[in-house]
């Protein structure tokens, strides 16, 4: 069994329109990488030089990888990424 990963809309147009996609590995720089092969442009959205970009948000089974081992996360058949740009706002009254 596949990791399932779900794509947020703006990177919808590299999957195809997929919202959602298996792939394979045993850590998330390895779906990453997997998509990568399958999706080209797609690890460039998510990863800069540094990791996983400032401003998206992946999480292994509902928790940030960041609190956990970031892209060395080890996933195991069955599990999950959510990948959730994070959103900006400004100031304002709620």
């Amino acid at each position: 069994m596949p990791i399932t990963v779900r794509i947020p809309t703006p990177l919808r147009t590299l999957t195809g329109g997929q919202d959602e996609v298996q792939a394979s590995g045993r850590t998330v720089a390895e779906v990453l990488d997997d998509l990568e092969a399958r999706f080209p442009g797609i690890k460039a959205r998510l990863c800069d030089e540094r990791g996983v970009r400032r401003f998206v948000n992946i999480y292994a089974n509902e928790e940030d990888i960041r609190f956990l081992d970031n892209l060395q996360t080890e996933l195991r058949d069955g599990d999950s990424l959510s990948i959730v740009p994070a959103i900006a706002g400004g100031r304002g009254a709620c």
